[in-house]
């Protein structure tokens, strides 16, 4: 790996840690938009906040039962995932409704396990804010195989992906089993919330699946366009604000979050100059 960053002239890539984290965040940076780009399209964007708090509980579960709270976190957010998108779905429970009982229980459900665990706080801010300390081979690792799925799903799937979210009634008629790929859908970005915590955090996990995609938004006309100008903008903004956290001595979720809101609002003002 240490090959890989031989060229490198900064000292953020001499460091074995920020190696490993800088991998992963690439890697972050593009499974995140990859599957953002159709909870967008869905208008679904906070959709990653309710899977991010249903993967707290798994977190707090985790140091409850001495399992890595990598493992319970994945195992919560998919099934936080796909009871979110079936009482979406069902139609007697509003899908604001939905996501706020997972917002409000994974939270709840979160803090009460922590508090029977004893778990020092620092480990427990690690997944809320995410720390590039923590990263290591097994998180790059995942981190590359989940990115792979995501982009094959998205990629072998993304008619029928874009049929779902463009027109869910127009993807029935058209013979598209409609809930099993919006179920993939939830899974896919549960999946990719509970790898992206490990960097990102727990708490802003979701600005990685929407900024970079609504970023390019404004500057894109067509769906594929938006795509691929998504991922370049996800891995750049993960490995900018990485960097910057590095230097500044940070919390990277918040050199992240904030470069990418930065772009998003340069790729508005671009758009509105150029109008």
């Amino acid at each position: 790996m240490s090959s890989v960053f031989e060229i490198c002239p900064f000292e953020v890539c001499t460091y074995p840690f920020m190696q490993r984290a800088l991998i992963a965040a690439f890697f972050i940076g593009l499974a995140a938009p990859a599957i953002g780009v159709f909870l967008v399209q869905r208008r679904l964007s906070l959709m990653g906040d309710g899977i991010g708090h249903v993967a707290f509980a798994g977190v707090a579960a985790g140091f409850l039962f001495g399992i890595a709270p990598v493992w319970t976190a994945l195992i919560a957010a998919v099934i936080g995932a796909v009871v979110l998108e079936l009482l979406r779905a069902r139609g007697r429970t509003a899908g604001d409704v939905a996501l706020a009982l997972i917002f409000y229980g994974g939270i709840a459900g979160g803090v009460f396990m922590i508090s029977l665990s004893g778990s020092s706080n620092t480990n427990l801010i690690s997944y809320l804010f995410g720390s590039v300390v923590t990263v290591d081979e097994a998180d790059v690792t995942l981190s590359a195989v989940v990115a792979g799925c995501v982009l094959g799903i998205t990629y072998l799937l993304r008619k029928e992906l874009f049929a779902v979210c463009y027109d869910e009634d127009v993807a029935r008629t058209s013979g598209l089993n409609v809930s099993a790929l919006n179920i993939l859908i939830a899974v896919t970005a549960a999946v990719t919330v509970a790898v992206t915590m490990r960097v990102v955090g727990l708490l802003l996990v979701s600005a990685m699946l929407v900024l970079p995609v609504a970023a390019a938004l404004q500057l894109t006309r067509s769906f594929r366009a938006t795509v691929i100008v998504s991922l370049a903008l996800g891995a750049v903004e993960s490995i900018g604000g990485l960097t910057v956290a590095f230097y500044g001595d940070v919390y990277p979720a918040a050199t992240i979050v904030l470069g990418a809101i930065a772009v998003f609002g340069a790729a508005a003002t671009f758009r509105m100059v150029a109008r």
